[in-house]
């Protein structure tokens, strides 16, 4: 059944359910567009228990914090699942899977990606139900629907828990600041002498950098403004961070490695405005309230672009082939549009981005 309150066809809701264990755990943004599939599944179920089966760093940002996680377990590193941190031991995945069953987990909810890799690991739960997406190449879930590339992933998610009975609670991601986050924002950043606005120079993916340069024009122009500009980066994007604040040739701030996640999104939540490459921090900052814009490559813009524009523009580069070689870089998911998704290099494919864009985009929000 359809009813404007939903998505897509709602399913069942699963009787007597006390525990509901959700695979999601890869990256920040990755997970900031599961947020609403989870505050679902808490209005649907509001009496169990949801067990995030996720990453060291998701045990570490909801410890005491309100929200649709009542507890993560930590799910090992394995190919498609997640990376290990430095260091980690590497338990076996049967060992895990063992001592998870005895959870006895009544519903298990893959969020986590086409299914190749995860459904095995959702399905090795024990759970009475399971539900989740399916690629060509995945072992089917007990309720599934298709995976399909371009889908928007607030949109994908939201589908997914439809198949238990839970229609969408919100549509946009929220996730709450609490006192200790404010605390160690303060800490760091003192107490602001004018408003703040935040860039977001880097990106695990290089091709989704804008260039320095352009965030330099930024920072030249919002300084000039009257704005603080504070400059954050991890400390392996400190070299990023470094050359924007070297070109900015007005102060600015670096903010590098000396926050949390929880003090970064009070630091976020503490600007005016955020202005980033399509990363984790982006989604941050909009989940904690704070105005965005963000620099796309379109189609990223397709799957994780804000879905409303009141306080978010999305600007997208239509770059597809690679700059260097000239290789077309979209997934290839259709027979007669042959993308290899990936080449050898890694420039940016937002490069062509003109400043004044962004200058523009950025004032447009901070008049509001």
């Amino acid at each position: 059944m359809v009813t404007p309150a939903t998505l897509g066809p709602l399913g069942e809701r699963v009787p007597d359910v006390a525990r509901i264990g959700v695979l999601r755990a890869n990256a920040l943004g990755d997970f900031i567009f599961v947020l609403p599939a989870l505050q679902s599944l808490r209005a649907a179920y509001p009496g169990a228990e949801i067990v995030l089966l996720g990453a060291p760093w998701h045990a570490k940002l909801w410890r005491d914090r309100p929200g649709p996680v009542d507890r993560v377990l930590v799910v090992p590193p394995a190919p498609g699942i997640r990376e290990p941190d430095p260091g980690e031991p590497e338990p076996a995945m049967d060992d895990f899977l063992a001592a998870a069953r005895a959870e006895r987990f009544d519903l298990a909810v893959q969020l986590h990606g086409g299914g190749g890799n995860s459904n095995p690991i959702v399905s090795g739960l024990g759970a009475r139900v399971t539900a989740g997406l399916r690629a060509e190449d995945a072992p089917p879930l007990d309720r599934w629907i298709r995976y399909v590339y371009y889908q928007h992933e607030v949109l994908r998610y939201l589908e997914v828990v439809g198949l238990v009975g839970a229609p969408p609670a919100g549509i946009v991601p929220v996730l709450a600041v609490t006192e200790a986050d404010r605390a160690e924002a303060d800490a760091v950043l003192g107490t602001p002498a004018r408003p703040r606005v935040a860039l977001h120079p880097g990106a695990t993916d290089t091709r989704r950098r804008w260039p320095s340069e352009r965030f330099a024009e930024v920072a030249r122009a919002l300084a000039g403004d009257g704005y603080e500009v504070l400059v954050t980066g991890t400390p392996a994007e400190r070299g990023v961070v470094d050359r924007v604040v070297a070109a900015a040739g007005v102060p600015v701030r670096p903010i590098v490695g000396t926050l949390g996640l929880g003090g970064l999104a009070a630091c976020y939540a503490g600007c005016a405005l955020v202005i980033s490459n399509d990363t984790g921090p982006l989604h941050l900052a909009a989940a904690v309230g704070t105005a965005t814009v963000g620099v796309y490559w379109i189609g990223n813009l397709i799957n994780g672009g804000h879905l409303l524009r009141a306080r978010h523009r999305p600007i997208a580069s239509w770059t597809v082939r690679c700059p260097v070689c000239g290789v077309d870089c979209t997934p290839g998911i259709y027979p007669h549009r042959p993308g290899d998704g990936e080449c050898p290099h890694g420039d940016s494919f937002v490069a062509d981005v003109p400043a004044i864009e962004v200058v523009e985009a950025a004032h447009d929000l901070l008049a509001v």
